[in-house]
């Protein structure tokens, strides 16, 4: 089925307004939550929603909180989430750090303790749009891991994902490397498991340390683990993210000890927010990113059909369309999502006369 746009961040404010949130929170979350579906990133979009709204109700997601600074030293910046919608606490905390950054020229800046940050590079789309350049790196806490290490056989970390923004590398569009240093993202396992698919080789290790194409592996008892994307490199990056992220930010690591009973996503994220201007100068910087995103995009493509791209391409192309055709969505996640709908009060007739499912 297809949905518009407008009209999937319309149930999400709905829903989000019963569970608690006030009006400029419940906007915020499903303008973010629509954007990574617009992106094609759905394993970070509405789907999250029916996990949200559980974590409302146990109160391991707590709404309407805001990014509340416990270190304020020049350029370096600390900020308590407070387990709070963390779309709210990523906004007002890249805010503090682009503010710091046009200042200063460079801002460090932590968060901990945040509900779900969400899409990452949404929060490396916010700095390029002010003209700065931003490096993040993720970890989570409070829930077992999903990522196995290199040569290791379960899980011990989560999907830890590293972001890296430049601005004006395509005119006015940035380069926007976002990625989780598995093979795949957990949310797109999830998204292949509510459509029934299989997954490619190489992405899941089972309960038994053996690899499997079948997503539930990833759910079951004992549970599967993700396997690190480029093999050792892609760990030592997961690695560097969970030390950089969990102890800068006093948020911790993902270990037996931080977990919770209940289950929950707390990020701590640590980000490097800068002007580049201050470096070597505006002229030098545009050039030489424009001569070579131009070189390097001008290599003939193998494939005549798929010309090579820079990082933030595809979401580009994905949003261009998805904001004419609609956004898709499996059977099962809408159904979840519907079942989530209605536990906050909404009828199936409120949630039928939003959506305008086009099938």
């Amino acid at each position: 089925m297809l949905i518009q746009s407008r009209n999937l961040e319309a149930i999400a404010v709905e829903i989000l307004s019963a569970a608690g949130s006030s009006d400029d929170e419940s906007q915020i979350v499903a303008k973010n939550l629509v954007r990574a579906n617009l992106a094609g990133h759905d394993s970070h979009g509405i789907g999250m929603l029916p996990r949200y709204i559980a974590c409302v109700k146990t109160g391991e997601l707590i709404p309407n909180q805001h990014a509340n600074v416990v270190i304020d030293d020049g350029p370096i910046v600390s900020i308590e989430g407070g387990a709070g919608y963390g779309q709210v606490i990523g906004q007002e905390a890249m805010d503090v750090g682009i503010e710091r950054a046009r200042a200063l020229g460079v801002c460090t800046l932590t968060i901990r303790h945040s509900f779900h940050l969400g899409r990452i590079g949404a929060w490396g789309e916010r700095c390029a749009e002010a003209g700065l350049v931003s490096i993040h790196h993720v970890n989570a806490v409070g829930h077992v891991g999903n990522a196995a290490p290199y040569r290791g056989s379960d899980a011990r970390f989560t999907t830890n994902p590293y972001c890296c923004t430049i601005p004006g590398a395509r005119k006015s569009e940035p380069l926007v490397l976002d990625m989780a240093t598995t093979v795949m993202a957990h949310g797109k396992v999830r998204v292949a498991r509510n459509k029934g698919e299989q997954l490619p080789e190489g992405v899941l290790l089972d309960g038994q340390g053996q690899p499997t194409t079948d997503p539930d592996a990833l759910f079951s008892e004992p549970p599967g683990a993700l396997r690190p994307v480029g093999t050792y490199k892609g760990y030592g990056l997961a690695l560097v993210n969970e030390l950089l992220a969990g102890i800068l930010s006093g948020g911790g690591t993902c270990r037996p000890e931080t977990h919770h009973k209940n289950d929950t996503i707390l990020n701590n994220m640590f980000s490097v927010i800068l002007d580049p201007n201050r470096f070597a100068g505006s002229e030098f910087f545009q050039s030489e990113l424009n001569l070579t995103v131009k070189h390097v995009t001008s290599s003939p493509p193998m494939n005549p059909a798929e010309p090579v791209l820079i990082p933030g391409d595809p979401e580009r192309e994905n949003t261009s369309k998805r904001e004419i055709e609609g956004i898709p969505i499996d059977e099962n996640s809408w159904g979840l999502v519907v079942n989530t709908a209605k536990s906050v009060g909404l009828t199936s007739n409120q949630i039928s006369n939003l959506a305008q499912i086009v099938t």
